[in-house]
């Protein structure tokens, strides 16, 4: 029996068990999340006799005697006070690694009532957040310290939740006390736990699965196969390439593939089983780079054809997608160049590593079934698990629960299909989780991209043309790799003026994990190529980079590389002058070198495709509530459509509940992707308010209108890639930056300094705090991020994929550019996307100035963060 104290109760338990098992599992003590169970991210961070402690490797055998204190065992006092301040901070986004946080800032509180700002830091430094950048969570942590040090009273929030106003997000209390319910935090009665039984080989052809001995095991209720998938067996959101589980007979693309389903009584059980499923597999050599892809004796992956858009296709040279935008003349126009420069750079795959690995939850609900998922696009799932069963579409409801970050990883089926599966099957609630490594198995990945590029410009320094060919490794499953191609190939002009490109991409599956949507979307791998030659460029001309790129930006009525005419919200310029001061003074300062990078990023999905965002408006019981399908993974969608309701109506934030996502009432808005919910589902919500506004005009009340719905839907045509109209409209809106990386002398990134065109910062609290997030990002891609394969299976772990830690993080000045008076979601484009674009060619530039090395591989070698390693000398 082992005995331990929480929250000064004592407990008693009859085996030893994990800290984090038994508090989650046993005392439903939620605000302890599992982010990794590998000791390597921090959410699950406790308080152990007054030590911040890692609960997920605690056992309890080692608590005998001590004293454990998780946020529930807070006092009032300390909540209200965490809670305002995290708020205020704008500390709060996904949500996910929070309650660690604030645990860490309360064990530094009482500990030191008065820390610095290097003393917070110090405090979070094993604690990873994906979101943030860190900076507003030190800056709630000093917050909380200064209100409890003085013993003053929590400030009362007085918002009108107006547009751009710094408004506290509507789910910070929530998030920051651990209350808000992720995916794995429900439980039902009668609930069992689904797992995976994944491939042991990225590529094997599997000769035969036996069954029979784990189902004799303790708790086993059933093992589905690939044969019990009563619909179709292939999802996919645009092409459906993916089999839910490999078939006896047939071989497997990569090391994510399931072979077989296993479910049980507890979680513990369900993976003990896992190990005692027998699957016989002929090993087979994997295609591990496009370029063995594409030889002609290679296999092919896709060989037996997949449905693309309605039509069967079966790939050639295992190409799965193409992509051209060409203008002009390209090749006269670098022939006629006074000065060319050109390089092909090799760009890794990356991990979104956010802090929720996926989860679902099936359940019974009649002869249908509901799923309660932490995804980025429920209508996405709805139709794909329709297929999945076999079961008309009203007989599927998903139901979104607070999501733990996405970045684009979210955007594909991963848990909620199996999920569903054997729920459906069972007839009981099914839980099914990856840990986290099987998340980093699995789950697509930013795609590894290969990129010759060739730029020139005139004696002035003027821009004249330029060719690339983009290389993308798509993995095993096509995911969306064609859109991200595209991106990669639309924005690689880059956010300047001139008329002659030759772009084309080819995207190519190999047996790699699949690769798909990531925050930048293609731009980002583009913008590290064309921003770095671009640097080189100028100095050739005898400009600086910022010269440079202030003669060349693009301005209101001319026309972007790729034709479309820049609009009048179009502030380029304006990024480029906003930080002219500072990339002066570092530029004459011998101590440090400052690297610059612009780029533009589009809003909404364009090219053609239908993009429709939805918010409805519902009054319940003398309240307004939002219904939308548009996802929010920590990017403050629920905040933006408050805001945009407030403004439009003249209502409170008081009157005003934003509800989860569920397809039973919040109408299609699309996938939280491509920078477009602000514009989109915000819109949407624009229209739906000045139709309850013209009631209350009128002079009716929140309770007379009880039941009353007001419909809003918003949408934009574009014009397809490769348009013949001489100026094509691609997207709806593109947001513009320019962002500078300062290093010092030994190549240690001292400062950034952040400028972002927004059109109109709905909510600069929110604004500024995705910039910080995205710096981080753009550093750790940049500088230390990597994610090496063998034989196509990942050779990481969380802990060694270089994520940038608080102690790591330069301060950030941002500065938001507002200059769109379009009447659209009040002139607001999204900035999710384009904040992680332009770190990285900033930081080689700035490394490129320091030692005159141009390098064209990352993450960045010979660095401050990646030091050369020394020649062993090997001595007898």
């Amino acid at each position: 029996m082992f005995k331990v104290n929480v929250n000064d109760i004592d407990y008693q338990c009859d085996k030893d068990m994990a800290l984090m098992d038994f508090l989650r599992e046993d005392l439903k003590i939620t605000s302890v999340k599992n982010g990794c169970k590998e000791g390597a991210c921090g959410t699950c961070t406790v308080i152990v006799d007054g030590k911040t402690t890692r609960a997920c490797i605690q056992k309890l055998s080692k608590l005998e005697g001590k004293k454990v204190q998780t946020i529930e065992g807070f006092t009032q006092r300390e909540r209200d006070v965490f809670t305002y301040a995290f708020a205020a901070a704008g500390a709060v986004q996904c949500g996910f690694c929070i309650p660690g946080m604030v645990i860490c800032g309360k064990c530094l509180i009482d500990q030191n009532p008065n820390p610095t700002k290097e003393d917070v830091k110090k405090s979070i430094r094993t604690n990873i957040c994906r979101c943030t950048g860190y900076a507003k969570i030190e800056e709630g942590i000093l917050l909380a310290a200064k209100i409890l040090r003085e013993n003053t009273e929590v400030p009362k929030l007085k918002q009108t939740g107006k547009v751009g106003e710094r408004v506290c997000r509507v789910d910070a209390p929530a998030k920051t006390l651990g209350t808000a319910k992720y995916a794995d935090d429900f439980s039902f009665e009668d609930m069992l736990y689904g797992k995976n039984v994944f491939s042991k080989y990225a590529h094997a052809k599997v000769l035969s699965i036996d069954i029979s001995n784990a189902l004799k095991m303790p708790g086993v209720v059933a093992i589905y196969t690939a044969k019990d998938i009563p619909g179709k067996r292939y999802i996919g959101h645009l092409a459906q390439d993916w089999p839910g589980m490999i078939d006896v007979g047939e071989e497997t693309k990569c090391i994510g593939d399931t072979v077989a389903m296993v479910v049980a009584e507890t979680r513990e059980q369900a993976v003990e089983a896992v190990k005692a499923v027998e699957v016989k597999y002929e090993e087979l050599k994997p295609i591990c780079t496009p370029e063995e892809a594409a030889a002609p004796d290679a296999h092919q992956i896709h060989g037996e054809g997949f449905m693309h858009f309605g039509k069967f296709r079966i790939p050639e040279n295992n190409l799965f997608d193409h992509e051209e935008v060409k203008r002009g003349d390209a090749e006269t126009a670098l022939a006629n160049s006074k000065f060319v420069v050109e390089g092909t750079f090799e760009l890794p795959p990356t991990e979104h590593a956010f802090m929720e690995p996926e989860t679902a939850i099936g359940l019974p609900n009649g002869d249908g079934v509901k799923v309660i998922t932490g995804a980025q696009g429920i209508y996405d799932e709805y139709h794909e698990l329709s297929n999945y069963l076999g079961i008309p579409q009203e007989k599927i409801r998903i139901q979104s629960a607070t999501v733990g970050g996405g970045f684009g990883g979210k955007e594909d089926m991963s848990v909620q299909h199996q999920a569903a599966l054997c729920a459906y099957l069972t007839k009981r609630p099914v839980k099914v989780s990856f840990t986290r490594q099987e998340s980093i198995n699995y789950h697509p990945k930013r795609h590894a991209m290969k990129i010759y590029c060739k730029i020139g410009c005139d004696e002035n320094g003027i821009l004249q043309g330029m060719k690339a060919r983009i290389t993308s490794d798509t993995g095993a499953y096509a995911s969306l790799g064609g859109p991200v191609l595209q991106r990669a190939c639309t924005h690689a002009g880059g956010p300047y003026n001139y008329q002659n490109v030759d772009i084309e991409g080819n995207a190519y599956y190999t047996n790699n994990p699949p690769a798909g949507a990531f925050r930048g979307f293609g731009v980002t791998q583009s913008c590290a190529v064309v921003e770095a030659l671009i640097g080189q460029l100028a100095a050739k001309a005898g400009l600086s980079g910022w010269e440079f790129r202030y003669r060349n930006a693009i301005r209101p009525g001319q026309s972007l590389p790729n034709g479309q005419i820049a609009d009048e919200g179009t502030a380029m310029l304006e990024t480029l002058e906003a930080v002219k001061e500072d990339f002066e003074k570092y530029e004459a300062d011998p101590n440090y070198y400052v690297g610059i990078a612009s780029a533009m990023k589009n809003a909404g999905v364009g090219v053609g495709v239908p993009d429709i965002g939805r918010c409805n408006l519902t009054i319940i019981d003398g309240k307004v509530h939002a219904r939308s399908s548009a996802g929010a993974i920590g990017q403050g969608i629920q905040t933006v459509l408050l805001q945009i309701i407030c403004e439009t109506t003249g209502l409170t934030p008081e009157q005003i509940v934003v509800e989860h996502p569920d397809t039973k009432y919040t109408p299609d808005s699309g996938t939280t992707t491509a920078s477009r919910q602000t514009t989109f589902a915000g819109e949407a919500a624009h229209q739906s308010s000045l139709k309850l506004k013209a009631d209350l005009d009128a002079g009716c009340t929140l309770e007379s209108l009880k039941g009353n719905e007001y419909i809003g839907e918003f949408d934009f045509k574009t014009d397809p890639i490769g348009s013949p109209k001489p100026n094509p409209v691609s997207h709806i809106a593109y947001g513009y930056a320019t962002q500078l990386f300062v290093i010092d002398k030994e190549g240690k990134v001292v400062k950034v300094i952040a400028a972002h065109d927004v059109g109109r910062a709905i909510n600069p609290l929110s604004a500024t705090g995705q910039i910080e997030g995205g710096v981080a990002m753009g550093l750790g891609y940049g500088l230390t991020e990597d994610f090496p394969l063998k034989n196509g299976v990942p050779q990481v772990k969380l802990g060694t994929l270089g994520i940038f830690k608080s102690t790591q993080m330069p301060p950030i000045e941002t500065h938001l550019v507002e200059k769109n008076t379009s009447s659209i979601a009040f002139g607001a484009k999204g900035v999710g996307e384009i904040v992680c674009v332009m770190g990285a060619p900033a930081l080689q530039n700035a490394y490129y100035k320091k030692d005159g090395i141009f390098r064209c591989k990352l993450p960045l070698e010979n660095t401050y963060y990646r030091k050369p390693k020394p020649n062993k000398t090997v001595t007898k």
